[in-house]
């Protein structure tokens, strides 16, 4: 045991977090999965499936985090076109859902599961964009040099992936435009680019309502969202929000593990409002629990940022780090209707390989970084230090 633990390097308090959230999902899942069990009767099917999407999640983190996190600035560029061709892919796939594009996933040959493409065009993004405010850090650059080689790829995936998921288009753009801001990119420059992406949201609309048969589209079900949000109406649409606010309230007095009545009409009860189960279930211990952990892994993120030996390192970490603090809080305000319904998952929390691997992606780079200022501190000691080193020898 001793030997394993001495092959896992990083942020300690990090490596808790993501085991606490790990183990903390498995009686969530295994009790909201029972309404996906009708048909078979066997929920433990599901929380299996669980168990083997955090396993293989935390194999993918303890691999990543053995590479040193300079590699990654290479691997960007390689993996930006790569990402391109998945995202094309899958929006020439067609799938609909109720005339309205849900061409979201590719299905994996051999293995046969799916993989949501958008999930790893973030993380990839975030770290091109670190590796490119890196690259002109104290470096005078014009607006029209930066168009191209940053703002280029960043507006080419986003329109990709754009038509059948605005919520995570919005919260990358979202990102996107937060790490430039802490990397130092001029703040005229970024009113642009906002303004850009703004007016080119506003475009997709009109022509998207102009010509509905054209494409495939989300945005009356965005704007059905948004309206019946700001409206407070209730309406069908609302279905899940309401159910949802009332497994929160019956949480006042906790059911207890496994005891949700919510689950069972709550279609998306295991992964997208499965806050609003943990709350019907454990009370407000569950949810500020849940807080507590996602908090002190923001803290951490920024720790691990600041030690970090470079600039790239520093906005890497940031970069992969801040978008799963920031979606866990979006997960959390949709259930409690602080925001429109988005369909993103909490963070290691709710079932879904996609999220569970690329949050575990994410989340190794950030202990490579981390990995790495320990080597070095410990290089320093050793340097510090090396007849204390020979007497331990001898």
């Amino acid at each position: 045991m001793k030997n394993i633990f001495a092959q896992i390097k990083g942020d300690r308090a990090i490596w808790a977090i993501a085991t606490l959230l790990a183990i903390f999902s498995f009686l969530p899942v295994y009790s909201a999965a029972s309404n996906l069990a009708v048909s078979s009767s066997n929920t433990f099917s599901f929380f299996v499936k669980h168990f083997m999407h955090l396993a293989l999640g935390f194999a993918i983190m303890y691999g990543i985090h053995k590479v040193p996190y300079k590699y990654f600035r290479g691997l960007s560029m390689v993996m930006i076109p790569i990402v391109f061709v998945l995202l094309l892919v899958t929006l020439l796939q067609g799938t609909t859902i109720d005339g309205a594009n849900a061409s979201r996933w590719i299905q994996i040959p051999i293995v046969n599961m799916s993989f949501q493409t958008s999930t790893l065009a973030a993380v990839v993004l975030m770290v091109y964009v670190a590796r490119y405010l890196s690259k002109i850090k104290d470096k005078e650059v014009g607006f029209k040099e930066t168009i191209l080689p940053l703002w280029g790829p960043v507006f080419l995936i986003l329109l990709l992936i754009l038509p059948a998921n605005f919520s995570t288009t919005a919260i990358i753009f979202s990102m996107i435009m937060m790490l430039t801001f802490i990397g130092g990119y001029p703040i005229k420059y970024l009113l642009i680019i906002l303004g850009t992406g703004l007016a080119a949201l506003t475009l997709f609309i009109l022509i998207a309502k102009a010509f509905p048969d054209a494409m495939p589209n989300r945005v009356d079900t965005w704007i059905s969202r948004i309206e019946n949000f700001a409206n407070g109406e209730d309406t069908e649409a609302d279905y899940q929000i309401e159910k949802a606010k009332i497994a929160i309230a019956t949480g006042m007095s906790p059911l207890g593990p496994g005891k949700s009545v919510q689950k069972n009409f709550l279609p998306q009860s295991s992964s997208d409002f499965i806050f609003a189960i943990i709350i019907e279930e454990y009370g407000l211990f569950g949810g500020v629990f849940l807080l507590i952990l996602y908090s002190w892994l923001l803290f951490r993120i920024v720790i691990v940022s600041q030690k970090s030996d470079t600039i790239f390192g520093k906005l890497l970490v940031l970069g992969v780090g801040l978008p799963i603090v920031f979606q866990a809080l979006i997960n959390m305000a949709v259930a409690v209707e602080l925001f429109p319904v988005t369909g993103q998952t909490l963070p290691l929390i709710s079932s879904g390989g996609t999220s569970i691997w690329m949050t575990c992606l994410a989340i190794g780079i950030i202990l490579s970084v981390s990995a790495k200022r320990e080597e070095l501190k410990g290089k320093e000691e050793l340097e510090e230090n090396p007849l204390d080193i020979l007497s331990e020898t001898i």
